[in-house]
């Protein structure tokens, strides 16, 4: 399908959405239509800029040259259509940018998940230190963050952890951190100075709406039991905890942050709808995977993705070879942005080859 032909259809679509909405009517859905609006509005507005370019530029190319025209008037239009002929392409690109195909879950919150994995007590103190990146991170983007779960090592780090980050947009720049994470550091531990090597995963799931994403009561064990860890005589005489097992998939949640055994259920439901949602994304995607071979990545948990160099002060990303020698500022989240950033960019740019490749 032409640019132009694409094009014409998403406009007139948002014509008939407008007039949906001006006429009313008990049949209308006017928050589905009005979500629908606002995302192809971008679009329209970016369409009419380009189309706008293209007519100048008609405009120019005929004045420019007319041999019968004025000369002065010949030559500001031969110079006016220099710099507009470096200023179509770039609204043609990001125009394209606006026309690719959007994740469903692009806009919403998501489920984060980060656990220790092999270098025993440094794995767990690279996971916190992880966590705490992704709190500071979300903080600069104005997300809220809320920490669903977690369960400390015994020198302070994490043995996993799970948070709700909520906000605008916050699944289409956080889905490319799924993977592996590797640290190469001294361990507080370590009376040599010897480097070591450990890993934690993150996985970063879209956080699943009830109404889009039902769970058969019958499919789930439930079982409650005391809390165990800090918590005082609560801790003895409540059976406040929860654990849901999903028999179909054999996916367990355990919960045991709140006092409230109601609570503890529906942040349990929470993470399980969304692990489960997320599997099932993930069989879909692999159908597809010779598809998405040049992408930045496939969310794949095992796939070691970004490795912390604390002796050279380096971050590398292995996906789009990206190296920072800023390594601070990306643990501490300020300059995390830069990484997130380029994965998007790369990400947008395999798209937009194969979307020109196939017009």
């Amino acid at each position: 399908m032409s640019l132009n032909t694409h094009l014409a259809r998403i406009i007139d679509r948002y014509a008939e959405i407008e007039a949906l909405l001006t006429e009313g009517g008990p049949k209308v859905d006017i928050a589905k239509l009005g979500k629908e609006l606002s995302q192809l509005r971008p679009i329209v507005e970016a369409a009419n800029a380009f189309r706008a370019l293209q007519g100048e530029l008609e405009s120019l190319s005929a004045l420019a040259s007319d041999a019968k025209g004025d000369p002065d008037l010949r030559a500001m239009a031969q110079d006016e259509l220099v710099e507009l002929k470096e200023r179509l392409p770039v609204a043609e690109r990001d125009l394209k940018l606006l026309m690719l195909p959007k994740d469903a879950a692009d806009d919403g919150n998501v489920i984060l998940e980060v656990r220790a994995g092999t270098g025993g007590e440094e794995a767990a103190l690279f996971a916190g230190d992880l966590m705490r990146m992704y709190q500071r991170y979300a903080q600069l983007q104005g997300w809220k963050v809320e920490i669903l779960s977690e369960s400390a090592s015994d020198m302070g780090g994490l043995k996993e952890a799970v948070m709700d980050v909520r906000g605008q947009g916050v699944y289409a720049k956080m889905k490319f951190e799924s993977g592996v994470h590797r640290v190469q550091r001294v361990p507080e531990t370590e009376a040599q100075g010897r480097v070591h090597t450990s890993a934690a995963t993150v996985a970063v799931l879209p956080e699943i709406e009830d109404v889009e994403f039902q769970i058969n009561e019958s499919d789930l064990r439930i079982d409650v039991y005391r809390a165990s860890g800090a918590g005082g005589q609560h801790v003895n005489k409540t059976e406040s905890a929860v654990r849901i097992t999903h028999i179909p998939t054999g996916t367990v949640v355990a919960m045991q942050e709140e006092k409230s055994q109601h609570k503890n259920k529906a942040k349990a439901m929470k993470i399980l709808a969304s692990r489960i949602a997320d599997s099932e994304r993930q069989k879909r995607e692999a159908a597809h995977a010779a598809d998405r071979k040049d992408q930045v990545g496939s969310g794949d948990r095992s796939e070691r993705i970004r490795t912390y160099n604390f002796p050279q002060g380096r971050c590398t990303d292995h996906r789009i070879n990206l190296t920072l020698y800023k390594l601070d500022q990306v643990v501490d989240g300020s300059a995390l942005g830069e990484i997130i950033d380029a994965l998007v960019a790369e990400d947008q740019a395999s798209r937009l080859a194969r979307m020109e490749e196939t017009a």
